[in-house]
């Protein structure tokens, strides 16, 4: 059974955990990864805790309800604080995922509201999209962000729930951009900032496609596919002094596909032409094939093309709730200096 074979890697993944979660605790965070089942021996299981929500999900074989029953007892056992259990089986489409949802008690179908370096996020097990609102493995980035914004200008591209962006805000940021093409997702952010008194004046939500918005804000031109001409939001050009990219593996959009692994550079591109000279882009890639050293090498040759050349770059290696023992962590997260 499930238990079975988790009840010892979890043991030794929460003490593995110790130092991290006392640095976090102090750090006024309640969210992370409890178990990364890929880097500690059950591939396709995770479980993470958002406050009093613990979110189980598996991504290859759905769990069967009496071994969700024994997870749940497990959990209890060990946890040393109160929870709700959801289990979410992430299938290859959303049609297939929600088809093997198993339905939790209704305490794990409510709002929460998790912290993060004292920054609050809105949490649902729940909601339209399969993906939690908020993604534990940029935690990292983000305190990087909190911790260097202030007084900056901040572009947050492919924002989804806007957690950079939030945290940016929250850091001192004097202006935040978040665009996304998805309206329901920037209004979990917009719900965001004002969980954390951010005000609108400072907190700007584009709802557009990321390529077509800092394409224009590069000064560069807007073309659909193939030529085609196509209704989009108007902005002048405009430089920022930060700008964080997260995209998706693969997405299709006005200007075509997003595909970070044979085209990150036409993202990085645009996004380093809006950046004000001695500015920063972040970049994050997700995809566990892609290597670190060939990754960043692709980016400095964008830069230079582009005639804005990177002067420095630093890795941010995701905390220790996601270990890659390897080395090679699937998150990579690159703060180029132009």
């Amino acid at each position: 059974m499930l238990t079975t074979a988790l009840e010892p890697l979890l043991k030794q993944a929460l003490e593995r955990r110790k130092p991290l979660l006392e640095r976090l605790r102090a750090e006024d965070t309640d969210c992370y990864r409890l178990f990364h089942g890929v880097g500690e021996g059950l591939p396709g299981l995770t479980i993470d805790r958002y406050a009093g929500l613990v979110l189980v999900q598996t991504f290859r074989e759905s769990l069967a309800a009496a071994e969700i029953t024994e997870l749940e007892s497990l959990l209890k056992k060990t946890l040393a604080y109160p929870f709700a259990l959801a289990y979410n089986h992430r299938g290859k489409t959303a049609t297939e995922s929600f088809s093997h949802w198993h339905t939790p008690a209704p305490d794990a179908l409510g709002d929460f509201y998790c912290r993060e370096g004292g920054v609050k996020y809105f949490i649902k097990a729940r909601h339209r999209g399969i993906d939690p609102w908020l993604f534990l493995d940029l935690r990292a980035g983000r305190r990087f962000i909190r911790q260097t914004s202030k007084g900056l200008s901040v572009l947050n591209l492919f924002a989804y729930t806007c957690g950079a962006g939030v945290c940016a805000a929250a850091g001192g940021a004097e202006e935040v951009w978040n665009v996304d093409f998805a309206s329901s997702s920037l209004e979990v952010g917009r719900r965001n900032a004002e969980l954390n008194g951010i005000p609108e004046s400072r907190f700007r939500l584009v709802n557009e496609d990321c390529l077509t918005v800092v394409r224009q804000l590069a000064g560069l031109p807007v073309a659909g596919r193939y030529g085609q001409k196509r209704k989009y939001t108007r902005f002048e050009p405009k430089a920022f002094d930060l700008i964080f990219i997260d995209p998706p593996a693969w997405a299709k959009g006005g200007l075509g596909a997003v595909d970070v692994v044979r085209d990150y550079p036409s993202l990085f591109k645009p996004a380093v032409l809006a950046a004000k000279p001695g500015g920063r882009v972040i970049a994050a890639n997700h995809v566990a094939s892609v290597d670190y050293a060939a990754w960043t090498d692709t980016l400095k040759r964008c830069a230079s093309k582009a005639g804005r050349p990177v002067k420095s770059i630093e890795q941010i290696i995701p905390d220790e709730d996601f270990p890659s023992f390897d080395g090679k962590p699937p998150l990579k997260i690159a703060v180029c200096g132009l």
